[in-house]
């Protein structure tokens, strides 16, 4: 059973934007790096962006750079996924993960094997 929910997706046009949240309980959340990872049928589910659990740093996709930005709020035991300039290609269901860090640690984790945590995914659809 996902710990980890999502929300946010939907339709939007090329163009726009949407803000994804991924909420956690307080354990969970309060003691890891979240990311967010998309995938589309039949394809691997690929890295967008990362933030430590500090929030000090952040790893972002090359594809989603200058458009996509990542924060969390502590007091509310979320992250957001704030998405402008949408494209086609950001066409997705977008999953939310969390991994277990110590907060000194602000090392990038790309793969799917890092995270121990995972939301269902919500689907974001951007029409051209």
């Amino acid at each position: 059973q996902a710990q980890l929910v999502e929300s946010g997706g939907g339709l939007v046009q090329a163009g726009g934007s949407l803000r994804l949240a991924c909420t956690a309980p307080g354990r969970i959340f309060g003691r890891a790096a979240t990311a967010w990872f998309r995938q589309t049928p039949g394809n691997e589910r690929e890295f967008v962006v990362q933030i430590s659990r500090s929030g000090g740093s952040t790893f972002y996709a090359d594809s989603v750079k200058g458009r996509f930005t990542i924060s969390r709020d502590n007091a509310k035991n979320t992250v957001f996924l704030q998405m402008n300039s949408l494209k086609p290609d950001d066409t997705a269901v977008y999953y939310c993960a969390m991994k277990p860090t110590i907060l000194s640690d602000n090392r990038y984790f790309n793969s799917l094997t890092d995270y121990e945590h995972w939301g269902q995914g919500t689907q974001v659809t951007v029409s051209s």
